[in-house]
């Protein structure tokens, strides 16, 4: 699974004008599926997500999480981020997972966050959604985390 993630200080996902899902500071996750990911690998992006250290601490040095921190979790499902752009000028996506399977594993990811962190916010899958943010930094990550 893949996790594109910025540092925020607000985040919001809207769907035909109505908030779906928002935080205040915390981090914002795109997350895309595999086609070789499995319900480990949702598991392992997720002990990432809330344990990677993108906040200051008193010294201003990112050593802090969002589960340090209290921050916001905002989990937005983008199948895009799992293209293939490496030729052309148009993206593939033999690489992403089929749209059940996808469907099945952020909805896994989402679960287990629900259940292990209590300020959890997620956009819809399959959905057509406008995402805004401020980035706070701006600090942005690629996270990965492996079939296993």
């Amino acid at each position: 699974m893949i996790g594109l993630i910025q540092r925020v200080t607000h985040a919001e996902v809207r769907i035909d004008g109505a908030i779906v899902g928002a935080i205040a500071r915390g981090m914002l996750a795109l997350v895309a599926v595999r086609r070789e990911d499995t319900e480990a690998a949702a598991e392992r992006l997720l002990e990432r997500l809330l344990d990677y250290r993108i906040f200051p601490d008193t010294a201003g040095r990112m050593n802090l999480s969002t589960r340090e921190v209290g921050g916001g979790l905002l989990l937005v499902p983008q199948f895009t981020l799992a293209a293939d752009t490496g030729k052309g000028t148009r993206a593939g996506f033999s690489g992403a997972a089929e749209p059940a399977v996808a469907r099945r594993l952020f909805g896994h990811l989402l679960e287990r966050a629900r259940a292990s962190y209590p300020h959890v916010s997620a956009g819809v899958f399959g959905a057509n959604m406008q995402v805004s943010l401020i980035n706070d930094g701006p600090v942005t990550f690629w996270l990965e985390a492996g079939p296993g």
